[in-house]
Formats: C-alpha cells, structure tokens, sequence
C-alpha cells in the first residue's frame, strides 16, 4: 500500500478502518527512513480514519524535528479535515 524512496512515499489503495493499522505502520517506517513527502494521489478510497492516520504521521515528523508534506489530497479527505476542524494543523500542499 505504500511505497517510498528518495525522500517520497505514495499510499495507494483505501485509506479505511479496515487498513489504517498497517498503512499507519507503513508510514511511520518510511518516515524512519527518510520520508518527508507523501502523495496521496492514488488513494481510492477514506474514510476518518484517513485523517487519523495522516495527523499521526504529522505528530511523528514534528516529534522527530522533520519536514513533512502531504501532497495531491483528495477532496473527501480535506473535506473530512475540515468538517473535524483539523486542516490546519496538516501540513496539506
């Protein structure tokens, strides 16, 4: 579901309850090695969960002092973002 290198990781797949343990997982690996950039264009589809997972992945970066982006958000995710009151508090590009 996630791929990384060179600084980037791109989820594809849904981002739902029913995957948000691993992908949770697989983001806090890549960001140990290195990722600062994730692109979210090939998500297919969220739920809240999705925004769960990217304010978790936020609060490690900046736990660990690291640049993070969140790159190509699908609508439904910034929707959801913005209905719980917590857009601004990720870094969306």
């Amino acid at each position: 579901m996630i791929t990384s290198g060179d600084g980037h990781m791109q989820v594809a797949g849904p981002m739902v309850m029913a995957t948000a343990t691993e992908v949770k997982a697989d983001g806090e690996a890549a960001l140990a090695a290195g990722a600062h950039t994730v692109d979210l264009s090939a998500v297919t589809d969220v739920d809240s969960s999705a925004v769960a997972v990217l304010l978790a992945w936020t609060r490690l970066a900046r736990q660990r002092g690291q640049d993070f982006t969140i790159t190509q958000v699908p609508a439904a995710i910034h929707s959801l973002a913005v209905l719980y009151g917590v857009a601004e508090m990720l870094p969306l590009a």
